[in-house]
């Protein structure tokens, strides 16, 4: 098996160098790899008893865009033959729609224009010629993905909605946070597992069930993610949240910041047979009966490969969305799963404390304080009220000082040496109010004297 991603860009072109040979080309050869004029094999073919040249470039990457195709085409133009000549360009990955528009646009392959080869043909040649070429990772090709922004709001507002009950942060006044996109493939593996287990005293367990499992495909091994992913992408899928990715990935590259997309992989095969080995450990169950000498026993029931029809293979991307929302002195992530109007969070930063982490009483940030002086958000008992602007500030960044022994905070020293005088030009009871409980329990000691007085002066 040539697993194609295992390969340098080197060792890919000398394999398809190999492929070509099957396909009967003739005259094969690689152009100088130290001068790549965007040609990287030269071969000739016989059309009709007319032999014509062959220019083809190898793209050992995830997507191939139009200045690709047009770089060739150039090459195809310059290239020094007696004859006719056209060009092909052959990828692992896939073409972006305007590739394939201008690869059209220079004519078919009898016209000599340029043709395309995606991993989806490369697929289809190797079982033609009997040559292994899948590859884990683009084994499966996908042109879907759930919708990564809700149909009717702006591509922040999930920002803006986690932050909504903060006190002391305005939406509105938020700076735009930096926000990029991740495409993560799954496979939705739709099996029926039905099976009959039966013993001397007749059938012990049965089963028929249809399970749909979503599965994380982004690794060496497949994964099943939590229960918030599988309902995002399974509820997507039936709610029909899908974006075609040859249309929509300009528009993704405009909307977001940083827009990818990773690849699949394992073969659909492979995803299929680690999807039965799972139903089968999940099936697994152990019954008790009674047998025909009244004897108790017990049979572990596990479904055989055959139990198990996979009915669809289902790929699609999920949109992974990253922002990055900066706010004085502090950094906040927040990141979520997408699939039109729903998602599910992975990452909010603005929803704790900065300093302990405490959570915030809901999605939404309620219970949270924003300290306007550096940018933080925190919990009641890490936010104070500053003593002369009457604004919130946490215990983070404050500058404090004890008045009347009390402590007081400050957003700078500008703030307290502004308090200081005048504090300095306070009256007494003032000053005294700077510490209420003190002054109260002074005053009620005073009354408490007065009155212990009086009553010795009455006594004697």
């Amino acid at each position: 098996m040539a697993v194609l991603d295992a390969l340098s860009g080197y060792e890919f072109e000398d394999l398809m160098e190999d492929v070509f040979r099957h396909l009967g080309y003739e005259n094969i050869r690689q152009s100088a790899r130290t001068a790549d004029e965007g040609r990287d094999i030269l071969m000739e073919e016989v059309v009709d008893g007319r032999r014509r040249a062959v220019v083809v470039e190898c793209k050992h990457t995830d997507t191939v865009s139009r200045p690709v195709v047009q770089k060739l085409h150039s090459a195809v133009a310059t290239y020094d033959y007696d004859g006719p000549v056209r060009g092909m360009v052959v990828t692992t990955g896939r073409f972006t729609g305007p590739a394939e528009e201008y690869a059209a646009a220079l004519g078919t392959r009898t016209q000599g224009g340029v043709e395309l080869l995606d991993g989806r043909d490369l697929r289809k040649i190797g079982e033609e010629i009997g040559m292994d070429l899948y590859n884990g990772r683009i084994e499966i090709l996908c042109d879907e993905a759930l919708r990564p922004t809700h149909p009717t709001a702006d591509r922040d507002a999930p920002v803006f909605d986690a932050v909504a009950e903060i006190e002391g942060l305005d939406p509105a006044t938020l700076p735009t946070p930096e926000t990029r996109l991740v495409l993560e493939p799954t496979v939705t593996v739709t099996a029926r597992t039905s099976a009959t287990f039966e013993t001397s005293v007749g059938v012990v367990h049965s089963l028929d069930e249809t399970t749909n499992l979503v599965l994380r495909a982004d690794r060496e091994s497949p994964l099943v993610p939590g229960t918030d992913v599988q309902s995002l992408v399974t509820d997507a899928d039936a709610s029909g949240a899908r974006i075609d990715l040859e249309e929509r990935s300009d528009d993704l590259e405009r909307t977001f910041d940083d827009f990818e997309h990773e690849r699949f992989r394992q073969t659909e095969t492979e995803y299929k047979e680690w999807a039965i080995d799972r139903l089968r450990q999940a099936h697994t169950t152990t019954v008790h009966y009674t047998g025909d000498n009244n004897v108790d026993y017990e049979k572990t029931c596990t479904p055989n490969r055959s139990d198990i029809t996979v009915h669809e293979i289902d790929p699609v991307y999920l949109p992974h969305v990253r922002s990055l929302l900066s706010l004085g002195e502090y950094d906040y992530r927040f990141a979520y799963y997408a699939a039109g109007p729903s998602r599910t969070t992975t990452r909010n930063d603005l929803g704790e404390c900065v300093h302990c982490g405490t959570a915030a009483d809901d999605e939404h940030g309620e219970g949270l304080t924003y300290c306007p002086n550096c940018g933080s958000i925190n919990c009641d008992e890490h936010v104070r009220t500053e003593r002369l602007e009457d604004d919130p500030v946490c215990t983070g960044c404050a500058v404090t000082e004890r008045f009347a022994l009390e402590t007081k905070y400050f957003y700078d020293e500008e703030n307290r040496e502004a308090f200081r005088r005048e504090y300095e030009e306070m009256a007494l009871y003032e000053k005294a109010m700077e510490n209420v409980p003190l002054a109260v329990g002074a005053v009620l000691a005073a009354i408490l004297a007065a009155a212990f007085v009086v009553s010795a002066i009455g006594f004697v």
